[in-house]
């Protein structure tokens, strides 16, 4: 068995492209110039993007964090692991990944994703991946598009759902995608009550468990922590907001700070105590009552 410490190894996984990692993961540019390309930081909470990689030198600087260096430093700091973790995590991706300067055209079509085609959701594979997270057709088709995008030179299909910017969130049962600009996601029917909800799957399975409340209450899909400023300016001008976020130290750090600064917050992440998010109690628990 290869040794995934070896000089020879560190060297292939400094080599795979750090774009491409990020994309992978769920993020992607902000803005791209020649020379960088600019994300909203991976590491931490941010509405301005500060987390540049050097597009000819295949290295990340955190001006945020002060902090920068290789794929490796940064799968070590995304996944708070050794050295040996993150090479064993980046093995895979040692060949499809390798890093190689590209003309600014050629790289932003690489790195990418581009939605090639919206429609109803009608597919096996994604109705079945609904399923598998306990989210009924009807309600993923009513909220949700099929939706077919390129990324680098391959085709994939995804469920999706839009932002309020345009983008679109992406998920199959293999890969967690989401198509620039990347925001929050606003559903707006006139109500006085919103509902703010950390991610795609927890307002599926929210809309599944009680779609009155869904229905008759503004919706903001956060898609990302990160958007928890930027949607602040939105709480005055409800009478009530009530918040699904998950019941990890992220989560609870963003509902304290809400409920510390509003007092027309409230908290609702009891109702799915004991475990991550709406949709884990939703998959183990199936129909569940508040």
């Amino acid at each position: 068995m290869e040794n995934w410490e070896t000089s020879k190894s560190w060297e292939k996984a400094r080599n795979i492209c750090i774009v491409k990692t990020l994309a992978k993961l769920g993020h992607f540019p902000s803005r791209t110039t020649e020379k960088e390309a600019w994300f909203l930081s991976p590491l931490r909470s941010e509405t301005q993007a500060s987390f540049s990689v050097s597009l000819h030198k295949n290295l990340w600087y955190d001006f945020g964090m002060g902090k920068g260096g290789s794929i490796i430093d940064l799968i070590m700091a995304m996944k708070s692991c050794t050295i040996k973790k993150a090479l064993e995590y980046l093995k895979n991706d040692m060949t499809a990944f390798s890093f190689s300067p590209l003309r600014t055209e050629d790289r932003l079509k690489r790195t990418q994703i581009r939605i090639l085609h919206v429609e109803a959701i009608y597919l096996q594979g994604l109705i079945e991946y609904l399923n598998s997270r306990n989210i009924p057709f009807e309600i993923g088709r009513k909220y949700c598009r099929q939706i077919w995008y390129g990324f680098t030179t391959k085709r994939f299909f995804a469920i999706g759902l839009q932002n309020h910017r345009g983008g679109w969130e992406l998920r199959n049962k293999y890969y967690k995608n989401s198509s620039s600009p990347k925001s929050f996601s606003l559903i707006e029917r006139g109500s006085n009550q919103l509902l703010i909800i950390e991610g795609m799957f927890d307002f599926l399975s929210l809309a599944t468990i009680d779609e009155d409340l869904v229905q008759n209450s503004d919706c903001i899909i956060l898609n990302s922590l990160a958007f928890i400023r930027r949607i602040e300016t939105l709480i005055p001008k409800y009478k009530r907001i009530l918040l699904y976020l998950d019941n990890d130290s992220a989560g609870q750090k963003a509902t304290s700070s809400l409920l510390e600064q509003f007092d027309n917050v409230m908290d609702c992440s009891d109702s799915y105590s004991g475990y991550v998010d709406i949709n884990e109690k939703l998959i183990n628990e199936g129909s569940w009552k508040k």
